[in-house]
């Protein structure tokens, strides 16, 4: 954004305005009115740069906002300066005329709505704060120390989440042992009551999976042991052809049993 470069050596200006030249049109007297109008908007940009310096820096004059009500800025430009009301309307002007940015925002009652006259403007504000020495370094300080507080913020979060997902991929692993472990058991367990059925030691030659994990799983555990369980039993049914699950009724009431499918014969050639 521009400065105030663009006003420098117009404070010299004030009342330099010929007493001939305030009906006048021609070039000499344009340019004086030019000169007046410059000086106006120069103490306006320094008047509420520093307005908005001092409420950056503690506001030690109890500002409400750092936009400085119109009719404020215009008595203090007026009583510095000494111009008219003619002259600060027309550097108000002058700024919403203007396609460069001149560091004055001049703004309504609405704060978010652009004004498009002089009339609708409500109060002006500095885009370009002055601010002293002590407070440009106490607000570099607060910036750096919060910025190096959200950095090591950044590196705990990180390393959190970090820990978190190698957490995560231990407990998987240890999960997917596991399930491997239930698989080989109800294998075993399956097996093994299908040889018994073969000797006549068993009623049926299929067992309830539910009992399969009363007899694996303590009562104390089978919570924990949930979705152990459950993976094992889908990649049985996905999986293991040796084993065909089944529904049938015993004791009066319908439940899912394996029975174990291979020969017999086939399964003893292994061992």
């Amino acid at each position: 954004m521009a400065g105030s470069g663009w006003l420098d050596g117009r404070e010299e200006s004030f009342n330099l305005l010929p007493v001939d030249c305030e009906k006048r049109t021609d070039d000499f007297c344009q340019a004086k009115h030019k000169d007046v109008i410059m000086a106006v908007l120069h103490e306006l940009y320094n008047y509420l740069s520093v307005q908005a310096g001092n409420f950056e820096c503690g506001n030690p004059e109890n500002l409400k906002s750092k936009c400085i009500w119109v009719s404020e800025v215009k008595d203090h430009v007026l009583n510095v300066t000494g111009s008219s009301s003619q002259k600060f309307e027309a550097a108000l002007n002058w700024i919403l005329n203007s396609n460069k940015d001149l560091g004055i925002w001049l703004k309504g009652r609405d704060l978010s709505e652009p004004v498009s006259s002089v009339e609708e403007v409500f109060c002006l504000e500095s885009a370009h704060p002055q601010m002293g020495l002590g407070c440009r370094f106490r607000r570099a300080m607060v910036t750096a120390i919060t910025n190096l507080f959200l950095f090591f913020w950044s590196l705990i979060t990180l390393w959190g989440i970090l820990l978190y997902l190698r957490y995560r991929w231990r407990k998987m692993e240890e999960e997917e042992q596991a399930m491997y472990e239930m698989v080989k058991k109800i294998i075993a367990v399956v097996q093994d009551h299908y040889k018994e059925w073969e000797r006549n030691l068993e009623r049926y030659p299929y067992v309830g999976i539910y009992h399969v994990r009363d007899s694996l799983i303590p009562p104390q555990s089978r919570k924990k042991m949930k979705r152990v369980w459950e993976r094992a039993v889908d990649f049985l049914a996905s999986n293991e052809s040796r084993i065909q699950t089944e529904s049938h009724r015993v004791a009066g009431e319908d439940m899912l049993v394996w029975r174990w499918t291979k020969p017999s014969y086939l399964s003893d050639s292994e061992h």
